[in-house]
């Protein structure tokens, strides 16, 4: 066995840990050539029903955007989770795809629960949250950006769309019993009274996630709209517990003739895979609709059908939102020339790209989209024709005008108020002007 000298083994242990820094600096490079996506969506659980769809919708932005050259000259490199439906583990997950993954940004969440739970986590934290879904208003957080619709984007319109277009007298609001739900009925039950309407000809039903048994309250309902008044439900019912809720009002014969239902949580996609024609003539209110004509959204559904390998694959309103954010983050981190979120966020502000239904979206310094408000009738084949629809497109309002406490806040993140809750009477910032302050 040949000797090795000291001499030769220090040589060569060297060569092994230089060699050992230059792989090292090869990682880290390769790191540092991509840009972290982060998806934050259920896919079990109650939501997995609504929310995969959307963990799908990012994940086909992210290949797109990979096959035009990513970002920066960097590849998008998506990091899912699962939240599971589990409104604690929303922040368990963001905490992760912050501090272990040091993920970018983040589009993700669905019911306003799971929100409120992320939102103190990317705060603390300076995340960037791309929230897609409508929801109830009465927020506006630096580190989030509301692409959903809010109040004065669907709640307020549908409401008028029933008085006025309907005759609608008696109003059932019926919603899951969460935060979203209870405030945009807050804010609905004002605006009713403000229009005239008792309190006896308003009815509040609240169920939990996943209910089943709508028997007893679909009875109720159709007691309640017997009183000689033409009567509607407004529907924020969330995730699976669509399903039966409207199984059971073909099971009693409610008709939209006689009591529509208009709602705020049913789009396409939930509407999918099970039988609508006793639906025939419900509403739904949101900002965009499949059956929308316009060349962006034949091709937006020509690549999702395409993505997903199904020609059959319905698209809705929070996939629009989602494609709405993401052409917007991206346009922004190539405007910043930078991914990092202070850049990012600072870069957002009056940001326009093509929405789905022929118009724009823009970015306002409220953190919330300029939205078209639309109407649309359940058709057979489980598609929407749209009935109605507003001239242009709609501020979304972080305060609504209908709740004292809020009626004189207003969000601007821009200088010199820098707020998300400026009080344009006091002139004071009710809370923390940026992150961590």
């Amino acid at each position: 066995m040949k000797k090795v000298s000291l001499k030769t083994l220090i040589k060569a242990s060297q060569i092994i840990g230089m060699t050992a820094m230059a792989a090292g600096v090869s990682i880290a490079n390769a790191a540092d050539d991509t840009i972290k996506v982060g998806v934050l969506h259920s896919l079990s659980g109650t939501m997995a029903i609504s929310e995969t769809t959307l963990k799908d919708t990012v994940l086909m932005m992210i290949e797109e955007q990979n096959k035009k050259g990513g970002l920066l000259g960097k590849k998008l490199e998506p990091v899912v989770v699962d939240p599971a439906s589990n409104w604690p583990l929303f922040a368990e997950k963001t905490r992760e795809l912050l501090e272990k993954e040091d993920v970018d940004v983040i589009f993700g969440c669905w019911t306003s629960v799971s929100r409120k739970s992320v939102l103190p986590v990317v705060e603390e934290l300076n995340g960037l949250l791309f929230y897609p879904v409508q929801y109830e208003g009465e927020e506006s957080s630096y580190n989030v950006f509301y692409t959903g619709a809010a109040p004065n984007q669907q709640a307020i319109p549908a409401v008028d769309y029933l008085i006025n277009d309907l005759g609608v007298e008696r109003f059932v609001l019926a919603g899951t019993d969460y935060v979203y739900p209870r405030t945009t009925n807050k804010i609905l039950e004002s605006y009713l009274k403000s229009k005239g309407v008792a309190e006896k000809d308003i009815m509040v039903n609240y169920t939990p996630f996943g209910h089943s048994d709508w028997q007893t309250i679909v009875s109720d309902v159709k007691k309640f709209g017997s009183a000689g008044k033409k009567t509607a439900v407004v529907s924020t019912i969330n995730g699976d517990a669509n399903v039966p809720f409207y199984k059971e009002l073909a099971n009693q014969g409610v008709a939209s003739e006689d009591i529509p239902v208009v709602a705020f949580s049913v789009g396409e996609e939930e509407l999918s895979g099970f039988d609508t024609a006793p639906l025939v003539g419900h509403l739904a209110a949101w900002n965009y609709f499949q059956s929308a004509e316009s060349e962006a959204n034949d091709e937006f559904i020509e690549a999702w059908q395409n993505y997903i390998g199904d020609e059959d694959r319905v698209t809705n309103d929070p996939m629009e939102a989602t494609y709405i954010g993401f052409s917007m983050w991206a346009e922004a981190v190539e405007k910043a020339g930078s991914a990092d979120v202070d850049k990012v966020r600072s870069a957002m502000y009056g940001i326009e790209v093509p929405n789905l239904t022929g118009g724009t979206a823009v970015m306002n310094e409220n953190h919330h989209l300029s939205k078209p408000v639309l109407i649309g009738e359940i058709q057979e084949d489980g598609q929407f024709e749209i009935v109605w629809a507003t001239d242009a497109e709609v501020k979304g309002d972080a305060w609504t005008d209908y709740l004292p406490e809020s009626a004189n806040l207003i969000s601007d993140w821009t200088a010199p108020v820098n707020c998300g809750n400026y009080n344009t009477v006091t002139k004071t910032c009710g809370g923390s002007t940026v992150a961590g302050e």
